[in-house]
């Protein structure tokens, strides 16, 4: 079962068992089975097929999944857009990925995708075959509920597509970079999720709760395609207010958790928390809002992940939730099985089965070193027993006064300091140009808490060399951070908040 379509077959046996609840949305395993199909016809009579490339524009939800499965079973390459997207960037993605066919929803969060896709291609976004200079490949967009009618089922083309054909062109970005498509394999995916959720436990018999977009690495494949891969369920929302969500998690009693911490910060600072049955919640990461007995003291002695589109979500990580030793402070766990890594200047190597084919539209010699080894840009260290510790991004380093400062430490350091006052505190370190000492350490503190940055320093002192104490701090709501639709920070509208 190297293939999406393999996997959905072999997985029938949970036909009437939820595959996905988000918020009032809920689709089982049959019906997941029976969507894709029709919609999968619907894209055949479109003129897709293998190799046709299937844009993605969807919130976390059924239509994405059955949008995803549609395309991969007839052997399309699945292209997910973020929700977050501009026109001009949607635009820019369009073209670079050659999406030929666009599955895609009217509105979200007050986005109105009618008129963004308008302003990107340049033409009416209506039924029909679309004819645009500025997207030349694209030639149909299908919204909502198009093909939801449609009865027939799929030909044999799902039997031809092969563990070895491309699954998906998944975008990421850094902070100053242009958009990069990775490029994925129904087998590098598939088999990468089934040896993940070896280690972390995840069954048929869990229900995983992640707050990952479906549009992002660590949603498509660490959430989505492990909890398909496992025939577990997978519970999300995307739902704006905190007691919502937190109705679904108290109903749906998810087991395990994955995602990003500052993504569910807002739920711990609605009132009725104290209150909540979580006790369900006992394995994963999203600590804040896992039950009482099973949240570390000390988060920075449990072990971290780390994950990149480039090896198809998780890279680093261990299956052992308890708390370690002083000296493992930080650890990102273990190498992951099917790669091999080396670490050269302190930055991470990697190469193996797992890792993406390279970046859409770019030469092998662009992607790999001449030993096929791909340089992620991250700087680790590694023990003596095999344990990773991730140091920042090559470019990301502090050089102040003749010293290099890794962002990462202060930021570990800093949280570790403010997580009293606000569990869900996230903190971004930055260089400033200085005259007198080429940068300077600066801190943007995200809380809607008030703290006294004065104490926090003192604090500091104990745990960090002069040299990477921040000079500067500013403070801003979780909501004003700047972000780009890639999902990463916005590096430089960080150092303009302390111009202002």
């Amino acid at each position: 079962m190297s293939t999406v379509a393999g996997v959905l077959r072999e997985q029938q046996r949970y036909a009437d068992k939820p595959l996905l609840i988000c918020d009032d949305d809920r689709l089982t395993y049959g019906q997941a089975a029976a969507r894709s199909s029709a919609l999968a016809q619907r894209l055949v009579s479109l003129g897709a097929g293998k190799g046709t490339h299937v844009g993605l524009l969807h919130p976390n939800g059924s239509r994405f999944v059955v949008a995803m499965l549609a395309a991969a079973r007839i052997g399309a390459v699945v292209v997910p857009f973020s929700t977050f997207s501009t026109a001009p960037e949607l635009r820019r993605q369009l073209i670079h990925s050659d999406v030929g066919i666009l599955v895609a929803t009217r509105r979200h969060r007050g986005h109105d995708y009618v008129a963004g896709l308008r302003e990107a291609v340049g033409a009416p976004p209506e039924r029909g075959p679309l004819f645009s200079a500025t997207v030349p490949m694209l030639r149909h967009i299908v919204f909502d509920g198009e093909g939801d009618d449609v009865s027939a089922g799929i030909t044999g083309l799902e039997d031809d597509v092969d563990g070895s054909d491309v699954l998906a062109i998944v975008y990421t970005s850094g902070s100053t970079s242009d958009p990069k498509g990775v490029v994925h394999t129904h087998a590098s995916l598939l088999d990468h999720q089934r040896s993940l959720n070896t280690i972390r436990g995840l069954t048929e018999s869990d229900r995983l709760f992640c707050n990952s977009p479906f549009f992002w690495i660590g949603g498509f494949a660490y959430g989505l395609l492990a909890t398909l891969v496992a025939g577990a369920t997978l519970i999300c929302s995307n739902a704006a207010d905190a007691g919502r969500t937190l109705d679904l998690i108290e109903a749906e009693k998810p087991t395990v958790t994955n995602g990003f911490v500052s993504g569910i910060a807002h739920l711990t600072r609605h009132p009725s928390f104290p209150h909540r049955d979580l006790s369900s919640m006992r394995r994963g990461n999203l600590y804040p809002i896992m039950a009482a007995d099973v949240r570390p003291v000390d988060p920075e002695l449990r072990h971290n992940m780390l994950g990149m589109t480039e090896a198809g979500s998780v890279v680093l990580l261990s299956g052992d939730e308890s708390d370690q030793p002083e000296s493992r402070r930080g650890s990102y766990g273990f190498l992951a099985p099917g790669f091999e890594a080396r670490v050269v200047d302190g930055e991470l190597l990697l190469r193996g089965p797992f890792l993406m084919q390279g970046y859409y539209g770019r030469s092998r010699e662009e992607t790999f070193d001449a030993d096929g080894w791909f340089h992620t840009g991250d700087l680790v260290r590694r023990d003596d027993d095999g344990v990773f510790y991730f140091l920042g991004r090559a470019g990301a380093m502090i050089k102040t006064a003749g010293a290099n400062v890794a962002p990462a430490e202060v930021e570990k350091a800093i949280t570790s300091v403010l997580a009293r006052f606000d569990p869900g505190v996230a903190v971004h370190v930055i260089g400033l140009p200085d005259d007198e000492r080429g940068q300077i350490v600066a801190a943007i503190v995200a809380t809607d808490e008030v703290f006294d940055q004065t104490e926090v320093v003192r604090t500091l002192r104990s745990q960090l060399s002069a040299y990477k104490i921040p000079r500067r701090i500013a403070t801003v709501r979780h909501a004003d951070i700047p972000m780009l639709s890639s999902g990463k920070i916005d590096v430089p509208a960080l150092r303009r908040l302390f111009d202002e």
